[in-house]
């Protein structure tokens, strides 16, 4: 069985607002794609860069989707994360849990 070193890669692009009325929505569409991935060989990329406000159901939301990306060795990428979402992973000692990545790559 060929293993190929590239991961797979599936992107899912955050609502503008993040919080307690998109996250259960948000959250299924993720565990969808993480189930679409092979287990210890992918990442999530969930793209930021059009979201505007996250609240704490959506960190809650970010990090349960974390949780069960861990569960099956995926990395979860956070691309496009304004100062004030970035500011807010640093204070609660979530950042070291996701790739930050900037915008424009």
């Amino acid at each position: 069985m060929a293993m190929t070193t590239r991961p797979t890669e599936k992107v899912l692009a955050a609502p503008e607002e993040l919080g307690l009325e998109s996250r259960t929505g948000f959250r299924r569409a993720a565990g969808e794609l993480l189930d679409q991935l092979p287990e210890g060989a992918g990442r999530l990329v969930i793209d930021l860069s059009a979201t505007r406000a996250v609240d704490s159901a959506g960190l809650g939301a970010l990090m349960l989707i974390q949780r069960k990306a861990a569960e099956r060795r995926l990395t979860v990428c956070l691309r496009g994360a304004n100062e004030e979402l970035r500011f807010l992973l640093v204070l609660t000692k979530l950042d070291d849990l996701f790739e930050l990545e900037s915008g424009g790559r």
